[in-house]
């Protein structure tokens, strides 16, 4: 608590004194006219541009540092001046510029070629370090603490979305869905504390029940740069608690001329089918000057997957821990991925740019799922029960066929300009929409139940973790007895039909004004800013169920197909043939009754207005670069949601107004050309979840579990306080070793409790609500090394290390105890996450093997108990990527995913205690890559 007082106290005054400095300089800001200055761009000797790379004005050791498409500005330069280049990996330069008054200097420089003094003598080649080079240089000369994945290097991993490249970069962990990646936890912090943005256009979240966008849904390669901002500056959204992810797609002056390029592959999965990627880019830029560009991007991918998953649904009965439930539940789902990028792009002068880009990405999981369960609580518990033994009497066994089809869309358009003035002043604006329309066309599935029977089990050979290869074989009494296989003890009970449709729509302006000024010889550049965004979302869903005889589709046997199920070697029996099943739910929804109130009451529409204004400035002080300002956000949130009472139908709403003030320090200092030192003062927000804040009740059973989502209208923003600081030393050689610790102070954190009522009509059920604990915080220590050992003699120059280890302390204290408790750890946030890559690159090869840990972390809070707290396993996974580049614009290229086959396991408090035991097997892929 103390400690969260000492940092809303500091921030505030070292904002403001920081600005008493720069205002103490000189007593006025007048900006003086000056020439029209020099415009430019920095490529390497193949003409690629060279992001990242640092300009320094000789003499006056004015600074300018290149943008993505290797282009920089240095307004109101007068007299020849020398400019000196510097780029982690390739020579350093200098370049001597002649300005002639009244009229722009445009200069290329080219570093590794012959039009520029060579000052330094260190060259690295290779797709794998051109990348990395690309990487660092941006990140050693950004103002604030960035990570940035280029597409070299995300093109040398086998990730296939954006969550999955996410994983490589430092302090980075990823949350899977059936082995891929969906979302990602940033230094710990939970998914939804990351702001996820295309081209700086704010991305909704598809998923109704969070903030949290889902980058399983964005493939990879449509991707020309990714950065993660760890601390933000004024000019930023403040919606970034964790930090914030840029994906930028590709210009068509990345390479300024007819380009193409592409790949195509296909792959096997040994717990699926064939898959196969593709995609292709091609640009041009043309016309007068060749100042109009246009580029479009395509991106395919199919996936087969038949993961094996089994869960067990786990309760305490006089102080002895048993199964309520088993459910085996056997996959067959088919995955597709397709988007569309595009860039039109005019730049009729050197000072103006005018600009439209879209992006187009849409998901499909199509799944259908046998499951087997043993419905244990359905019959009566026996005495002499222990927690890993136990026998029901009156027991039933379910056998049901579910098919859903999931389908995420995101779309993103935006049209912008940016215009620098003669006097140095820069001024920028965008419009943007985005949509992000999450649609279940059918969740249908068909039940059958079986007559009472006994069931037993033992789980005293409970599942394996996950670091090894197979589980445990725990002994459930009726995959061995063979009840459940005869078709005769099984009658109908239900059919249940679900589909709904969440759409959430974002409109944004934005606009910003950089002014440059003098103080006393000192350049301070000020900068300022307004943002509008307002967003609507709508959610519907609709229930049916349907029980009576008049659905009976006839008997078990008749839906059978021939295939046999098995999961982790437990013999499962005949299947159901999904085209049959198909057939019978597709005529029966048209007569299945409308479930109510759940077909209203999981409805709700929701608005929310943002006002942001920000005020910020940047000057150096010596080889110091200070940014101090102030950001103001206003909220206007509107939401409601249909209630049933007493069978009355009704509407409930909530409307709340909130402002905060997010001050701002940002210091970046160079002990020299190789040693950064960072420190950042910030304060950040996360609002609540749509879905959360609206005042509704929803039901959310799954089997045999009863369970309930309870809306919480009082519910408020996180709030956290930040403190970064970090020394960064970068290799000549291309590499670099780096130290960063960070401490967020939280208030009001939002998390879910999970407890257990009893229902008026008889039986309990499950009930989740989130609620704020008052305090709370997130600290941590962030390692990284990445290194090129050009150093080594002969073919050991090839070889090189990535590697960065994060450790992190977080805890909550809750405003009141759950079962004797009031501090938990922070759900989301693992202790430990690393990764480690061995490549090699020489010649025309390369190569890199490399390895992802992340220890348990907790997913839920049990009110009731501790033992039934829900965790995540850590889980690890080894890849491994080959390509050789046959130098005439073809590469061949191979991957291997998952090689330790590694499980996705949670558990109950304990291991012992295992809630889902799944596996997904490894993938090999095979493909061509080329470009013109």
């Amino acid at each position: 608590m103390k400690l969260r007082l000492l940092l809303s106290a500091a921030i505030l005054p070292l904002t403001f004194a920081v600005a008493a400095q720069a205002a103490d300089v000189a007593p006025s800001a007048a900006i003086e006219p000056a020439g029209d200055g020099l415009f430019g761009r920095v490529v390497s000797a193949d003409g690629s541009p060279l992001p990242g790379a640092e300009i320094i004005v000789r003499g006056s050791g004015r600074r300018a540092v290149s943008n993505t498409q290797g282009e920089f500005s240095l307004p109101g330069l007068t007299g020849d001046v020398v400019l000196d280049v510097r780029y982690i990996g390739l020579p350093h330069a200098s370049q001597s510029v002649v300005l002639t008054p009244g009229r722009a200097a445009q200069v290329t420089v080219t570093l590794g070629g012959d039009d520029v003094t060579t000052v330094a003598d260190v060259v690295v080649t290779g797709v794998i370090t051109d990348g990395v080079a690309r990487s660092l240089n941006q990140q050693k000369n950004a103002d604030g603490t960035i990570n940035v994945l280029s597409s070299d290097a995300i093109g040398r991993y086998p990730d296939p979305n954006v969550a999955e490249s996410l994983q490589r970069v430092p302090g980075i962990a990823i949350q899977r869905d059936q082995g891929e990646g969906r979302y990602i936890n940033v230094r710990g912090a939970p998914s939804a504390f990351t702001a996820v943005s295309v081209d700086g256009v704010t991305v909704p979240a598809v998923d109704p029940g969070t903030r949290a966008v889902d980058l399983d849904t964005l493939p990879s390669d449509i991707v020309s740069n990714i950065e993660v901002s760890k601390t933000l500056l004024p000019s930023q959204d403040a919606d970034s608690i964790a930090g914030a992810v840029n994906i930028k797609t590709r210009s068509p002056f990345d390479t300024r001329r007819l380009a193409f390029s592409g790949y195509a592959g296909g792959s096997y999965n040994d717990y699926g089918g064939d898959d196969v990627r593709a995609g292709a880019t091609v640009s041009n830029v043309f016309g007068p000057n060749q100042t109009f560009g246009a580029l479009l991007s395509l991106s395919y991918s199919e996936t087969n997957r038949r993961p094996e998953n089994i869960e067990n649904a786990w309760v305490e009965e006089d102080g002895v821990f048993v199964l309520e439930e088993t459910l085996f539940k056997q996959y067959e789902t088919q995955r597709t991925r397709q988007a569309l990028t595009g860039a039109l792009e005019w730049r009729p002068t050197d000072q103006t740019r005018l600009y439209v880009r879209g992006s187009y990405a849409d998901f499909e999981d199509d799944e259908y799922r046998n499951t087997l369960i043993l419905g244990y609580a359905d019959g009566a518990l026996q005495p002499g029960a222990t927690n890993t033994t136990a026998t029901y009497t009156g027991a039933r066994i379910y056998r049901g066929l579910r098919h859903r089809t999931q389908n995420n869309e995101i779309t993103t358009l935006v049209l912008g300009g940016e215009h620098s003035f003669d006097n140095g002043m820069v001024w920028d604006a965008d419009l943007s929409w985005a949509n992000s329309e999450q649609t279940y066309p059918h969740r249908d599935e068909l039940i059958y139940r079986s007559s009472a029977t006994t069931l037993s089990y033992d789980t005293r050979n409970h599942y394996a973790p996950s670091y090894f290869y197979a589980p445990g074989n725990p002994i459930f009494g009726d995959t061995a007895s063979g009840f459940f296989a005869t078709p005769g003890n099984f009658s109908f009970r239900e059919n249940t039909f679900r589909s709904n449709t969440t759409q959430q729509e974002d409109v944004a302006f934005r606009t910003n004004l950089e002014i440059p000024s003098q103080f006393a010889g000192r350049e301070v550049a000020w900068k300022f800013g307004l943002k509008y965004a307002s967003r609507e979302v709508d959610a519907d869903e609709e229930r049916q169920r349907d029980r009576a005889a008049s659905a009976n589709p006839g008997t078990l046997a008749s839906l059978w197909g021939d295939a046999q199920g098995s999961n982790f070697g437990y013999r499962l029996g005949t299947q159901y043939d999904k085209g049959l099943v198909d057939a019978y739910l597709a005529a029966a929804k048209g007569s299945s009754p409308r479930r109510m109130p759940d077909s209203l009451t999981a409805d709700y529409t929701a608005q929310e207005d943002i006002l942001a204004g920000y005020g910020q400035a940047r000057f150096d002080v010596g080889a110091t670069n200070i940014t101090v300002g102030l950001r103001v956000e206003q909220t206007n949130f509107d939401g409601s949601a249909p209630t049933v009472i007493d069978g009355a139908l009704s509407t409930a709403a909530v409307s709340r107004d909130d402002t905060e003030f997010f001050p701002n320090l940002t210091v970046r200092h160079a002990f020299n050309d190789n040693l950064i030192g960072r420190v950042a003062l910030t304060r950040s927000i996360s609002r609540p979840e749509f879905s959360q804040i609206v005042p509704r009740r929803v039901e959310e059973t799954d089997g045999l579990d009863i369970s309930y989502e309870i809306g919480n209208p009082d519910l408020q923003p996180t709030l956290s306080n930040n403190f970064d600081a970090g020394l960064e030393y970068y290799f000549a050689s291309l590499g670099v070793v780096s130290a960063n610790v960070f401490y967020k102070d939280l208030s009001d954190y939002r998390y879910i409790l999970n407890y257990t009522e009893d229902l008026a009509n008889g039986g309990e059920a499950d009930f989740e609500t989130p609620i704020n604990a008052p305090e709370g915080h997130l600290m941590g220590l962030e390692l990284n090394w990445q290194q090129k050992f050009g150093f080594l003699p002969g073919w050991m120059s090839g070889f090189g290390v990535f590697a960065n280890f994060t450790v992190t302390d977080a805890e909550i204290k809750t405003a009141q105890n759950y079962g004797g408790r009031d501090t938990f750890a922070l759900p989301g946030q693992s202790d430990t996450n690393y990764n480690a890559a061995l490549f090699y690159e020489m010649g025309g090869f390369s190569a890199r093997l490399s390895y992802t840990k992340r220890s348990d972390y907790l997913e839920e809070i049990n009110a009731d108990t501790a033992d039934l707290d829900l965790y995540v396993e850590g889980r690890e996974q080894l890849d491994f990527t080959a390509s050789y580049d046959f130098g005439n614009g073809v590469e061949v290229f191979g991957e291997a995913k998952n090689l330790t086959d590694s499980a996705g396991i949670k558990y109950y408090g304990s291991r012992e205690r295992t809630y889902e035991y799944e596996k997904f097997g490894y993938n090999a892929f095979v493909g061509v890559r080329f470009k013109y």
